[in-house]
Formats: structure tokens, C-alpha cells, sequence
């Protein structure tokens, strides 16, 4: 059903190219195709984090610790990690991501990192020489 208009400027308002556009733009956002739904799933499974039941069995998952125990760095098997500094517990949270010796960090904060294993019990990170303990 069309709306009356009380006075025939009101009806011109409707008539309006951009009015026209406006609508088309705002039904667009509301429907969306099936195959752009796809796409945007796909998307959302990159960027989640691995189950942790796959992380589990990661082999580098556990604490790993600096020579005078000074850092003290937690790699969750849900691939968040906690990490201490002296006696400041949770200095550092956020996620990280382990490709084949190499692991990147994303803290919480937006700081970024990075690091590699050197054998199963040595990480190298941020200058700093970690053990597994």
C-alpha cells in the first residue's frame, strides 16, 4: 500500500533519484546472497582460533622459562599464551601461531612478536634464550 501525502511536496520527496538510490543501497546491506554468505564464513574460519583439541598435541605447547627465570613464558594449547616478568604475572597475554619452527605473537595490546624454536627445548625470542620446563 502506498502512503497518502497530505501536501504534493511531500509525494516529490519520494520521486527523488537518491531517494531511489538510498533504498537500494539500505535493501542490499539486507539482502545477501548465499554465495557472498559462503565467503563470509570462510573468512571468519580463517582468522578463529584452532580447536584445542588440535593444539594439544602441539610440540611446543608448555611453560619455557629464561636462565634466571626472569621471563617466564606460557604457550596455552589454545594457542593464547601468558607471560611473566619478573614478578609481574600476565605481563604479556594475547594469541600466537606456530609454523613449522617459527611463532608469531599478538598481544592483547596490539604488540607484535616473534620467535624461533632452535631444537625442541630452546625457543629463541625478543633477544631472550627460553627453555622448556
Amino acid at each position: 500500500m502506498l502512503p497518502r501525502f497530505e501536501r504534493k511536496s511531500d509525494a516529490k520527496v519520494f520521486q527523488q533519484p537518491s531517494l531511489h538510490l538510498f533504498t537500494a543501497i539500505i535493501l542490499t546491506g539486507t539482502a545477501m546472497p548465499a554465495w557472498s554468505a559462503d565467503a563470509s564464513n570462510e573468512r571468519k574460519s580463517k582468522f578463529q582460533q584452532p580447536s584445542e583439541n588440535t593444539m594439544q598435541q602441539h610440540p611446543y605447547v608448555g611453560m619455557w622459562v629464561t636462565d634466571d627465570g626472569g621471563v617466564r613464558h606460557e604457550l596455552l594449547p589454545d594457542n593464547r599464551y601468558d607471560e611473566a616478568r619478573g614478578s609481574r604475572e600476565s605481563a604479556y597475554r594475547g594469541r600466537y601461531e606456530v609454523t613449522g619452527t617459527h611463532i608469531e605473537y599478538w598481544d592483547d595490546t596490539g604488540f607484535t612478536a616473534d620467535g624461533d624454536f632452535v631444537d625442541d627445548n630452546t625457543l629463541h625470542h625478543g633477544g631472550m634464550v627460553l627453555r622448556r620446563k
